[in-house]
């Protein structure tokens, strides 16, 4: 098998360029059963690193794909969420989501990081607690800060992107926040906690937007985060040593 090194330098040559939309082109492969290039960015770390079958590739759930990628690069759901949704864009270039997540997600994508995994990491009590804590917030207050997330979150993440990524770097990491939250957080307490997961994602992704349009967080505190210093480090060898600015 391959190191995850080795299959993030082919996704940037010719025969090794990620295939976008699914875990595998199963035409492609049976054309060419030696091009990796018919299997997305997901997809070749499952069959090069994880010694997946090109049948179990067409078969899986996309959300076991999204788990098992995890647990191969060492990052959490949302991480890999985001691999996924920058591979299938327009001239997206996965490789940078994991070697240089800064220019996708900003500056403060180290903390972002962070916060993921905090995510990746949270219990079924957890996930309870944070519902309870979206029920006590007011509704005005709630769509009001929203748009403030939104709108910092996104402006970030354009600011940052200076490649091909860039148009589809703010809706990307968005929606791989949200979807990990989606994820995580299914059953009783899955909408509010979903949605107060997203916008605490905005607000460390747009922080210093936030601070200079004079707003303050609003989503962060149900996480029991009131400053960025509050959110956990991520463990020392996450990514494998691949992502760099591991935590002190």
């Amino acid at each position: 098998m391959a190191s995850i090194a080795e299959v993030i330098a082919r996704w940037d040559e010719g025969d090794g360029k990620p295939y976008k939309g699914s875990l595998i082109d199963w035409r492609e492969y049976e054309a060419d059963p030696e091009n990796i290039g018919c299997m997305c960015a997901q997809g070749q770390v499952l069959a090069l690193a994880g010694g997946w079958t090109p049948q179990r590739l067409r078969d899986t759930m996309q959300a076991e794909a999204d788990l098992e990628t995890a647990k191969l690069l060492n990052i959490s759901r949302a991480h890999a969420i985001l691999l996924r949704n920058i591979n299938d864009k327009k001239d997206g270039a996965p490789s940078i989501v994991l070697t240089d997540p800064g220019r996708v997600l900003g500056d403060q994508w180290g903390k972002l990081l962070d916060f993921w995994w905090m995510l990746h990491t949270y219990t079924d009590a957890d996930w309870q607690k944070l519902a309870a804590a979206r029920a006590a917030a007011g509704a005005a207050a709630w769509g009001a800060a929203w748009g403030a997330a939104r709108a910092a979150a996104w402006g970030a993440a354009g600011d940052a992107a200076r490649d091909a990524a860039r148009d589809a770097a703010g809706a990307a990491a968005g929606a791989a926040a949200w979807d990990a939250a989606r994820a995580a957080a299914w059953g009783a307490a899955w909408g509010a906690a979903r949605a107060a997961a997203w916008g605490a994602a905005g607000e460390i992704q747009g922080f210093e937007l936030l601070g200079q349009r004079g707003r303050d967080v609003f989503f962060l505190p149900m996480f029991g985060i009131k400053s960025l210093a509050d959110i956990p480090a991520r463990p020392a060898d996450y990514g494998l040593g691949v992502v760099p600015g591991a935590p002190a």
